[in-house]
């Protein structure tokens, strides 16, 4: 069973600024706040952004992502759409993947330090 996940980041305040508005679209808040890192959750904290602990930039996993899962489509459109107004990079646009499963709906952005996060609901609308 997972607890939490985390990745890094380069810049604090550059992340809260693109999490703060992005997680709340998740239903998401601020749990965590500290010198070396800031975490999310509905409770406890689930996921976090951590500056690396050995003091060198922060890079983005190749094939990593982390996949938030919401109840309704436009959650998954308003996630993109926020994601994208606080300075994050598109990498797949809200739309039905098949591939997956024929009512899975996602939309996939990179943050500002490039690692890759997703919104999906397998809901009809």
């Amino acid at each position: 069973m997972l607890h939490h996940v985390s990745l890094g980041t380069s810049d604090l305040d550059r992340t809260r600024r693109f999490y703060d508005p992005v997680m709340a679209v998740l239903g998401l808040r601020r749990t965590l706040d500290v010198a070396e890192a800031v975490g999310y959750g509905a409770g406890i904290t689930v996921f976090s952004l951590n500056l690396p602990a050995d003091g060198q930039p922060a890079r983005a996993g190749y094939g990593t992502h982390v996949a938030f899962e919401v109840e309704h489509r436009a959650a998954v459109d308003r996630f993109f759409a926020v994601a994208l107004a606080q300075g994050g990079s598109g990498d797949g646009p809200p739309g039905l993947r098949p591939e997956y499963d024929a009512h899975y709906y996602a939309a996939f952005v990179r943050d500002p330090d490039g690692n890759k996060i997703e919104a999906l609901t397998f809901a009809a609308g």
